[in-house]
């Protein structure tokens, strides 16, 4: 359905027409109630791109993430991805890195994801890419999904 120009002023016209109702009586509420209801929420968005960058950095340390963070901190795609191939598919590698770095974080509020490069270090000053993925709503946070670069 279109709207004409003058469809939005005609309904607000009539909107504006109708009568005026009393607000209502007010209720008391228990105070534990009235504080749970106005406290703000943590991050009404999911996680910030502060959060995520911490979490990448302490999961990927400096040369790969832990038995425990690769059971606990990755999405089940990935869980499955690791057992049908050969490489580590959170480093993208057959082997661990000397280092390892974590560039800016992007969050896309509205995709519902937030990604970061992460860059390895490798022996002779060789480095490589990929981009890892997190999801904003993930509880707990963890690794939805990681992209090799090549």
């Amino acid at each position: 359905m279109t709207l004409k120009p003058y469809s939005l002023g005609a309904l607000l016209l009539t909107l504006s027409a109708l009568p005026v109702m009393a607000p209502a009586p007010a209720v008391a509420v228990p105070a534990a109630v009235a504080a749970a209801a106005v406290a703000p929420a943590a991050s009404p968005g999911g996680h910030t791109a502060d959060q995520i960058g911490r979490f990448l950095a302490r999961f990927y340390g400096k040369h790969g993430p832990s038995a425990h963070d690769r059971r606990h901190h990755v999405s089940q795609v990935l869980l499955e991805r690791q057992t049908t191939t050969q490489s580590d598919v959170l480093l993208c590698a057959h082997n661990e890195p000397q280092d390892i770095g974590i560039g800016p974080v992007t969050v896309a509020q509205a995709a519902g994801v937030g990604w970061a490069t992460v860059t390895t270090q490798w022996a002779a000053d060789e480095t490589d890419t990929f981009t890892v993925y997190v999801r904003l709503d993930s509880k707990p946070i963890r690794v939805d999904d990681v992209i090799c670069a090549g």
